[in-house]
């Protein structure tokens, strides 16, 4: 029995279910509970409380609002969405009316309904609140207040949600030079700034400028805060995200690894936050060609989920869906449509037909449908998923862009290729519009359109696309990026389409070097490079360097063969 534990029982018994003493024991507890990431066991105790002041103070005292608002960000962190946004706008129209529009606790409460808003996908109720809660903070506090400069992060983390990094960075910027000059650059808020300006950055596609951001981040909370505060973990994990975008998988998954042993030794195996870590080195491994060791990593994750936080939660669905994505990438295709359509069937269930993670499921199942061969499957999908897409979120979003992709590659699988072409153009044009020109999402639009060229025998085209492209891709991501190396290939066989085989040699040569320094000289990948080099030494007629060429891949293959199986 914990000291919380043992202090309820002990008012309850001396001084009575009812005292006010006990009610705090209570929420004491339950505050507990959601601390350590236990929100299911805070639940029924908040509700308990609740109920008491409602009894006892009744429904408008302020203590039972708050008890009210407490219960709304349980049911939230439970994952129980639909419980907490009615408990939400019910607290924000009582706080109105007794407390009146202006109060601090009734500008908490709206700040409340508007990030739930947010978790629910309804950006558009969300973005209006956060924005007035912002205003009002600083007419009624101040533009200094330290709940203004929430309320300015709040507003700009919504804009990060909706896509709209152009937004966000300003702001964040603004609010990290607030908070420097009013707190001081080692105050905790500041660092919290710092951190979600890089993560701004990071959604812009400024890795450059990111990356030094959360590693500033994470040196100041390791001073400041010790390095197993949860502050300092959650900077650990963003620094790892931002190495495995930028290409720097080694760095990602020796950071993800160390994540994952901290959160077990600090906060216990089942933790969510530890399911989070799981769930994170998995996807690097997965980016780092590991596949052996992702599959396993993803199926304990998810069995972990569901026995720890249930199988409706939110990131239950998420794990579910992880490992759908892992086993398609091993080719286990049978084994990930299931997954994914009890995820999509789930998600319209619990989040509703419109939600951006309910869009994004009907997205990955269209493209296992894809990957199977099914196109008359995938292509209605994939265009109801562009529609509500732009229905919900807008044309120019980020994920709009994504699914004009997505459905322009299934048209040109399907043969519809002047509809492929006409798709990506206007997404690449669109893309160097909203995102920029070096944004990673508008480099991967180019990409697809170069490929889409090369297609309709626009061999000329696809050629000098690949060649900026390429130059493109090694300035913003660095020479050794995974990204550089796919763009290469393709560069090379365009080069081989219209006979150019001695650049097409020196760019497979490329790709071989470019994937070896990011995943080993001994890795699967660079096999299968060095096959594809081998090739254009047989079409150059140098059998002679084919034949070492080859030789070299086989040996690559029959070091795998020979390997044990990697343990889960």
């Amino acid at each position: 029995m914990t000291l919380f534990e043992r202090t309820l029982v002990d008012a309850e018994r001396l001084l009575g279910p009812d005292h006010p003493d006990t009610l705090t024991s209570r929420n004491n507890l339950a505050s507990t509970y959601e601390d350590a990431g236990r929100p299911a066991e805070a639940v029924p105790l908040l509700e308990r409380i609740l109920a008491d002041r409602e009894r006892i103070l009744g429904p408008d005292h302020p203590a039972t609002l708050t008890s009210r608002n407490n219960l709304a960000s349980a049911y939230r962190a439970a994952g129980r969405l639909a419980e907490a946004l009615p408990l939400f706008e019910c607290t924000l129209a009582d706080r109105e009316r007794i407390l009146g529009p202006e109060h601090p606790d009734t500008l908490g409460s709206r700040g409340n309904l508007a990030s739930a808003y947010r978790a629910a996908g309804r950006l558009t109720d969300a973005l209006p609140l956060f924005e007035r809660t912002l205003a009002d903070a600083e007419q009624i506090l101040g533009p200094d207040h330290p709940v203004t400069l929430i309320g300015r992060g709040n507003l700009a983390l919504a804009y990060r949600a909706a896509g709209r990094p152009a937004e966000a960075v300003p702001l964040l910027e603004q609010t990290l030079a607030d908070r420097e000059r009013i707190l001081g650059p080692d105050h905790r808020d500041t660092l919290i700034g710092r951190n979600n300006l890089a993560l701004a950055y990071r959604d812009a596609g400024r890795l450059a400028a990111a990356v030094p951001q959360f590693e500033r981040t994470l040196v100041d909370a390791e001073r400041l805060l010790g390095p197993d505060h949860p502050d300092t973990l959650i900077g650990r994990d963003n620094l790892a995200v931002a190495y495995r975008a930028a290409g720097r998988l080694t760095d990602a998954v020796s950071l993800f690894e160390r994540i994952l042993a901290d959160r077990e030794r600090i906060l216990g195996p089942d933790h969510p936050v530890t399911l989070i870590g799981r769930n994170n080195l998995a996807l690097a491994y997965r980016d780092a060609g590991r596949l052996a060791a992702t599959v396993p990593q993803f199926e304990r994750t998810l069995t972990d989920a569901e026995r720890v936080l249930g199988s409706d939660h939110p990131n239950t669905l998420t794990s579910r869906s992880n490992l759908a994505a892992a086993y398609q990438a091993v080719g286990r295709l049978e084994q990930a449509l299931p997954l994914l359509e009890r995820t999509l069937a789930e998600r319209e269930r619990l989040l509703g037909p419109d939600h951006p993670d309910t869009l994004a499921s009907r997205n990955n199942l269209a493209g296992v449908y894809y990957d199977a061969g099914r196109l008359e499957q995938a292509l209605p999908l994939l265009e109801r998923t562009l529609a509500d897409t732009e229905r919900l979120l807008g044309a120019d979003h980020p994920a709009t862009l994504a699914s004009r992709n997505n459905l322009a590659s299934a048209y040109q699988a399907a043969g519809r290729l002047a509809e492929a072409v006409a798709l990506l153009e206007r997404t690449a044009t669109d893309a160097q519009r909203i995102l920029g020109t070096d944004h990673p999402d508008t480099l991967t639009s180019r990409d697809n359109l170069a490929f889409a060229y090369q297609a309709t025998g626009r061999l000329a085209e696809a050629r000098a696309l690949y060649e900026r492209l390429v130059a493109d891709t090694e300035r913003v991501l660095g020479p050794v990026h995974p990204h550089i190396s796919g763009r290469l290939l393709r560069l090379g066989r365009a080069k081989v389409a219209i006979g150019d085989l001695t650049s097409a040699a020196a760019a497979f040569g490329r790709v071989v070097e470019v994937d070896t320094a990011a995943y080993g000289p001994n890795h699967p990948e660079v096999a299968t490079d060095l096959d594809a080099l081998a090739s254009v030494q047989e079409q150059q007629g140098n059998a002679e360097a084919a034949a070492a060429t080859r030789a070299r891949a086989q040996r690559i293959r029959d070091l795998h063969q020979s390997s044990p199986p990697a343990a889960g």
